[in-house]
């Protein structure tokens, strides 16, 4: 009688274990609703092997086993739990392949004490051990690389589905694996070092593709903190002219001391070191839209600065649907891009910048254009900058247009670069 409930209870600790193990690696959240839907499910999948075994026996039971424990298990995961088809079999695979420990273990246990019983028990033990280990360890690493990608999800359940294949094949469908023949013996260790080396090589190329692509992002990230930098730097500016603004009474009232003294020659310095100091701080307007206009002026002195011909044609309302961030980032990666191609021409003469921007059906369309000395090398229809750290303004343009549903164009026509998108 209790050699009958061990096996019982042996039977159940396998079903329960591959099964918790499966829904663990695919995600199912922690709480009562999941936990009652899973118990029910698992309590049903029970009853069912119950009933086959008493009808069928162990033999027919085993080699129908998938569709009565492993096959609900995929639908489970994949409908209850939403979980997209690789996943559930990853999932599945993953944890047949985790129940070989333990089955290892029970068999080790048995062969011991000469007691098939006593396989029953280790198996028991070491299920509750690894399925403890398992949570703590292993776990959360599983559900990160199943979701990193189609293809890294592929390559980590490769070698569990193959695995599952044989070991069915070998030794519950046919009698190969027990035959004693050397290919039967050797063909494991064979496959199972064949996918560890094809799965170091493979998913080496995915992660350093996912180091680039997390440092592409990491600099896109710096030039959003730069870009929220530059707009508030030019905001200062905007309330320091608002503020000189306000404190020409007081220049007003020097100027009335000086005229009642008649001291024009004093004036006349006083004005113009006032008219410097407001001409340094005043943006030019543009258009409507003071953000861009604040961005435009600053762009304005810059090119002023480097010997750089500027032309701006802006027409453009107060509002627009890119946020300020978005419009410091967008128009600063492009202008700052083209003085920097500007400023390598020797003759200043050929130094020029044209801007066009306004505003149709609501989308920002924008020309800007500048004249180059040599034609940039374009990949994918970007222009590739050949100097190591430049490269992602280009990047976080096409970022920004796409975000808001607009298209781009970088090309080069008789001199001029000019990048050209609508948004």
């Amino acid at each position: 009688m209790i050699t009958t409930i061990i096996a019982f209870l042996r039977y159940g600790c396998a079903l329960l274990f591959g099964a918790a193990v499966a829904a663990s690696f695919a995600g199912m959240a922690r709480n009562r609703k999941n936990y009652l839907a899973f118990g029910c499910f698992t309590v049903i999948l029970f009853i069912g092997q119950i009933v086959c075994l008493r009808i069928w026996g162990m033999d027919l039971t085993l080699k129908i086993y998938p569709f009565l424990s492993h096959v609900p298990m995929v639908f489970f995961i994949a409908l209850y739990l939403r979980r997209s088809w690789l996943t559930s079999f990853t999932s599945m695979f993953l944890s047949f392949l985790c129940c070989q420990p333990s089955r290892f273990l029970g068999t080790v246990t048995g062969e011991f004490f000469n007691s098939v019983t006593m396989n029953h028990v280790g198996y028991i033990l070491s299920a509750l051990m690894m399925y403890y280990f398992l949570q703590r360890y292993v776990v959360e690493s599983v559900r990160h690389l199943m979701k990193r990608s189609v293809k890294s999800c592929l390559l980590f359940g490769a070698m569990p589905a193959f695995y599952y294949l044989f070991d069915y094949i070998a030794t519950v469908y046919t009698n190969f694996m027990y035959s004693g023949a050397r290919l039967a013996v050797q063909f494991m260790p064979f496959l199972t070092s064949a996918f560890y080396f094809l799965f170091v090589l493979l998913y080496y190329v995915e992660t350093q593709k996912q180091v680039g692509i997390q440092r592409e992002r990491d600099m896109l990230d710096a030039q959003f903190r730069q870009a929220q930098t530059e707009c508030a730097s030019i905001r200062q500016i905007q309330q320091n002219t608002a503020a000189y603004r306000h404190d020409m009474r007081h220049h007003f009232s020097l100027l009335q001391g000086l005229a009642s003294e008649g001291r024009l020659a004093e004036i006349g310095e006083y004005l113009r070191t006032v008219q410097a100091d407001m001409d340094a701080i005043t943006p030019m307007r543009f258009c409507e839209n003071e953000t861009v206009n604040l961005i435009l002026s600053a762009f304005a002195t810059k090119a002023k600065q480097r010997g750089i011909q500027l032309t701006v044609e802006a027409r453009l309302p107060d509002a627009l649907t890119f946020s300020d961030t978005e419009l410091c980032m967008l128009l600063s990666n492009a202008l700052e891009n083209a003085i920097q191609a500007t400023e390598k021409i020797p003759d200043d003469n050929e130094r020029q910048i044209r801007l066009r921007m306004y505003s149709k059906n609501n989308k920002l369309c924008i020309d800007i254009r500048n004249s180059c000395q040599t034609e940039p090398v374009f990949r994918q229809g970007l222009p590739v900058s050949q100097e190591p750290g430049h490269g992602y303004g280009t990047k976080s343009m096409v970022h920004i247009v796409e975000k808001h549903g607009g298209v781009y164009q970088f090309t080069v026509k008789d001199g001029w670069f000019i990048f050209q998108a609508t948004a």
